[in-house]
């Protein structure tokens, strides 16, 4: 477990803002995917553990948005974690899976939407690194 650790914050520490939105997305997203099944199996404990992590990561992303930068983007994504945020709380052991894949489909379209601008800037960081290499 200690490699795998390792593996996880070199990952991190070799991430841009770019890559840290996108990993914080896919914590996200996975840790909507364990609160579901602990719906289905009706272990409340860890639907509240699950839907807790899920709740940090939104928190995470929330506060890590810059208005003076991102204007009117960064205001709607506020507006949308904190949906988010209410969704997850007013969902929370109800026995039901409804609030958590609304989230999930949220945040999965989301996820592309950053993977995207994310593949769009690397062959422009390639060809600097090119010119400069």
């Amino acid at each position: 477990m200690a490699g795998y650790k390792a593996y996880q914050g070199n990952q991190v520490e070799g991430s841009g803002p770019l890559g840290l939105v996108l990993l914080s997305y896919e914590a996200l997203y996975k840790s909507l995917g364990h609160a579901r099944r602990a719906i289905e199996a009706g272990d409340l404990t860890a639907e509240v553990d699950h839907t807790g992590r899920a709740l940090e990561a939104v928190i995470e992303l929330s506060t890590s948005l810059d208005a003076g930068k991102g204007g009117e983007i960064a205001t709607s994504l506020a507006s949308l974690y904190a949906y988010m945020v209410r969704r997850l709380n007013e969902g929370m052991c109800t026995c039901s899976p409804q609030a958590v894949d609304e989230v999930a489909g949220l945040v999965q379209t989301l996820r592309e939407g950053w993977q995207e601008i994310q593949d769009q800037q690397a062959p422009r960081n390639n060809m600097k690194m090119a010119a400069t290499g």
